[in-house]
């Protein structure tokens, strides 16, 4: 008895041989692009050296940090969610009654940025208080308060995880211009500059902690040093006094243009608010 072959058993015609002749000569080319795409992606990952502050802390500290248990700023995130919702004075109007959550999502990795009808750089928490001011008819929150910290770090919460995106605003270049020129320019008593210890001896210690390399991935911060959430502008304003030199005033653009020279440093790093150091 003859057993037929079914047609997946047998072979190509040569009129299909044809037909697939210039797919098969394509996938050398396939094969090639993808692999130079994997190793250029490879390479520049090997050449970014740069660190978050949280990979030079220890494991309890990072443990702590990624818990949302755990984590102090935490706390902070669950007010501000509260005050999120809260109705502010004379408005009587909510940021949830213009924004919802979801809208939060990507924000706070894209600050500092020139608000409307505006020609310069605000950072996060004076959007913030411009919303207040604007659109709530509030007072302003004072600096470092415990409700606008809360606020902000409910925001930036919604941005963990997202890449630091700066916004693509050639307005911004002055900014940015304006603080690398802050962070290299030596001050205070101690002669020092920002670059000194975040560029030069960035990985050394310096009583007993590392020095990190300065990127703003993580603020608001719960600092165990001040047993309190803070901001960047607080963090700068305690390297200002700790090389012995006059804090700016607390509503002073150089901290905003030191910011937007950091963020833009920190590109394309995740953002981990709120963050933990010690």
């Amino acid at each position: 008895m003859k057993v037929s072959r079914s047609k997946s058993q047998s072979p190509l015609t040569l009129p299909e041989r044809m037909r697939w002749r210039p797919a098969l000569a394509l996938l050398p080319v396939v094969f090639a692009a993808s692999f130079a795409m994997a190793q250029a992606g490879a390479d520049k990952s090997a050449s970014d050296t740069r660190r978050s502050g949280y990979q030079d802390m220890g494991a309890a500290l990072q443990k702590m940090q990624d818990d949302d248990t755990a984590n102090p700023g935490m706390l902070y995130v669950q007010l501000g969610e509260q005050l999120w919702a809260k109705p502010a004075e004379a408005a009587s109007k909510a940021c949830a009654d213009c924004h919802s959550v979801a809208d939060m999502n990507g924000v706070a990795a894209r600050y500092p940025a020139i608000p409307k009808n505006s020609d310069r750089p605000i950072d996060l928490e004076g959007r913030i208080q411009l919303c207040r001011v604007s659109h709530q008819q509030a007072e302003r929150l004072a600096p470092e308060s415990r409700d606008l910290l809360s606020l902000a770090a409910f925001v930036a919460r919604q941005s963990r995880g997202l890449p630091i995106a700066p916004p693509d605003d050639a307005r911004l270049a002055p900014f940015r211009s304006e603080g690398e020129a802050i962070y290299r320019r030596r001050q205070g008593q101690l002669n020092l500059s920002c670059a000194i210890c975040h560029d030069d001896n960035a990985g050394k210690k310096l009583a007993g902690v590392t020095i990190p390399q300065a990127h703003p991935t993580g603020y608001p911060i719960y600092r165990l040093e001040w047993q309190a959430l803070g901001s960047l502008k607080r963090r700068l304003r305690n390297c200002l006094v700790g090389i012995r030199a006059e804090a700016y005033p607390y509503e002073a653009v150089d901290y905003v243009a030191l910011e937007v020279f950091l963020m833009g440093r920190a590109k394309g790093m995740p953002f981990e608010a709120p963050g933990v150091r010690p």
